[in-house]
């Protein structure tokens, strides 16, 4: 009985140890993807040209983050100013010295669900990682 359970713990601990670190990159490479992908919008929707990060970009990231495996219904785009003027409107840019921020977020889904086997806690169910940043317009009317 003994070496029984001895096996049982043996397999359920190199299983965790055989695959623990693919779903941490997995993790890690999600994380990295957002990052990129705020930066990059808002290096565009900032610029001189722009002003603003309006639904037809955001479009665009979600098409471009699919072809990267994530689900574009998952992802939530979020746009601030560091102002009361919006910043998703092509009819009204924000103008140079304005901040316009951007948050990306995206659910864990079941990522860690191997965690929970060996006791470690897992997050919420609801929780999502995500990536932000802010960039100041260079919009000049």
């Amino acid at each position: 009985m003994k070496q029984i359970l001895v096996f049982i713990l043996f397999a359920s601990m190199l299983c965790w140890f055989m695959f623990a670190p693919i779903y941490k990159h997995v993790v890690i490479i999600r994380q990295a993807l957002l990052q990129k992908e705020v930066d990059y919008m808002l290096e565009v929707g900032a610029s001189g040209r722009h002003g603003y990060i309006d639904p037809a970009m955001i479009d665009a990231s979600k098409n471009r983050l699919k072809e990267r495996g994530f689900e574009p219904d998952d992802l939530l785009y979020e746009v601030n100013t560091t102002s009361d003027v919006s910043g998703v409107s092509s009819a009204s840019p924000v103008e140079r010295g304005t901040g316009i921020q951007l948050q990306i977020t995206y659910p864990y889904h079941r990522l860690f669900l191997i965690d929970r086997l060996v006791g470690i806690p897992i997050p919420d169910a609801y929780a999502r990682m995500g990536a932000e940043g802010m960039k100041m317009s260079e919009y000049v009317p």
